[in-house]
């Protein structure tokens, strides 16, 4: 079954809709249940050393985890994060990161998404995250 929205789309979303966000982070791809998405690391995302930090793992893995929502629903604004867990594996040391989000569970009310991080061109997790989002009812 294909994606109910394509990466283009997503991505045309993203921009409209959240300031800023269009422009750090990309959609690279949606299939089915799963949304690869990718973020070109500038100064305001290193910790020194160069290390990608926790934060901006998590706002790409946040953001991957809404999109794999959408290749099954299509677009749901108000589809929420109600939580979201990540272990730090090892550094992500790179010049982007790349979250790859696998749908687990999508039911009427909730939806389980769990996200691989990896700095681009790493073959080593840099972390696990698993997030949950609340899907808004239908009235």
């Amino acid at each position: 079954m294909p994606s109910k929205i394509t990466a283009d789309e997503a991505n045309a979303y993203l921009l409209a809709n959240f300031e800023g966000v269009g422009t750090r982070s990309h959609v690279e791809s949606m299939e089915d249940g799963r949304t690869v998405m990718s973020l070109e690391a500038k100064p305001e995302h290193l910790r020194p050393g160069g290390y990608i930090s926790g934060p901006t793992q998590m706002a790409i893995a946040d953001s991957a985890a809404y999109m794999a929502v959408m290749t099954k629903l299509g677009i749901v604004p108000m589809a929420v994060t109600s939580n979201l867990s990540i272990n730090f594996l090892r550094p992500c040391i790179g010049d982007a990161v790349v979250a790859d989000a696998r749908l687990m569970r999508l039911g009427k009310a909730l939806a389980v998404i769990e996200v691989d991080i990896r700095a681009r061109g790493s073959d080593k997790q840099s972390s696990h995250v698993v997030v949950t989002y609340a899907i808004p009812r239908e009235d």
